[in-house]
């Protein structure tokens, strides 16, 4: 009888817990660099684009009253998650083993890999014609880490901006021979500048996830049952033809659902059987 009583305690208090960071009668609060287009960027009418369309969604399915946004740089975004500022990420986040060691994802929603923007006129048939080059990246963020990982090899010199508008700045100006981000965010740019180009296309087989604080584990798992509910009911595929106008490749992430709960074979996955109620 002691044993059920405290089990229930700890049940109530783990509820009661996440209903303090996860309020059901307030307003979703996610964060994320308005700088990505057309993910999250400033429109006439405010935030606008696929992640901000994405997370309206994820709160009316919730049964959330609205949705708030926090803006804030790529480079303090994990720690304003761990400070609470808001609940889960909003930003095209790449699922990382070593991301995946301090937080919670979900299950992939979006392939992708690096996208080399260049000034119009400007080409580059492989990795190779960076060599003695300089190359411009969004600071802190997984196209960083690949040029930090790269720059030996391939002979470039990394320059590192706070914003992705500023590194593609940075090739206007002639600072830097490309800037680097993800395909998808890349290609956009250059459809809204005819001064820039995307030059190469390097796929890495990369995704992106909505990452969690580690306490919020079975809210990860219903915000990621939903996930699972748009791409079954063709919620997200319709909303990357509306934002990048094509439908998504047959069998990537965006349509495939995964099992268990967050991404297979890394940390905070979770290899359990669940059976979806969309709504």
């Amino acid at each position: 009888m002691r044993i059920a009583f405290v089990l229930a305690l700890l049940l109530s208090f783990g509820a009661s817990a996440q209903d303090a960071d996860h309020p059901p009668n307030a307003r979703m609060v996610v964060g994320s660099d308005f700088g990505v287009a057309p993910w999250m960027m400033r429109g006439p009418n405010g935030p606008e684009g696929f992640g901000v369309d994405l997370m309206n969604e994820i709160a009316r399915r919730l049964g959330r009253p609205g949705v708030e946004i926090v803006d804030i740089n790529f480079s303090g975004l994990f720690a304003a998650l761990f400070a609470k500022r808001f609940e889960f990420t909003a930003n095209p986040l790449n699922i990382t083993e070593e991301r995946a060691q301090r937080m919670l994802y979900t299950e992939p929603f979006f392939a992708t890999g690096n996208g080399f923007i260049v000034r119009r006129g400007e080409t580059m048939t492989g990795l190779e014609a960076l060599r003695g080059r300089a190359i411009a990246v969004n600071r802190g963020t997984i196209s960083d880490t690949w040029a930090t990982a790269n720059a030996e090899r391939f002979g470039f010199e990394v320059q590192r901006y706070d914003t992705f508008p500023d590194s593609v700045q940075a090739v206007l100006t002639r600072r830097a021979f490309a800037a680097i981000n993800e395909i998808p965010t890349a290609v956009y740019a250059a459809s809204q500048n005819r001064n820039i180009t995307v030059a190469f296309n390097d796929y890495t087989g990369r995704n992106f996830g909505i990452a969690f604080r580690q306490e919020s584990r079975e809210y990860r798992n219903r915000v990621e049952m939903v996930i699972e509910c748009m791409k079954q009911d063709g919620f997200m595929a319709r909303l990357h033809e509306r934002w990048y106008g094509a439908p998504p490749a047959e069998g990537t992430s965006l349509t495939t659902v995964f099992p268990g709960f967050g991404p297979p074979g890394l940390p905070g996955f979770e290899d359990t059987p669940h059976t979806l109620t969309c709504n």
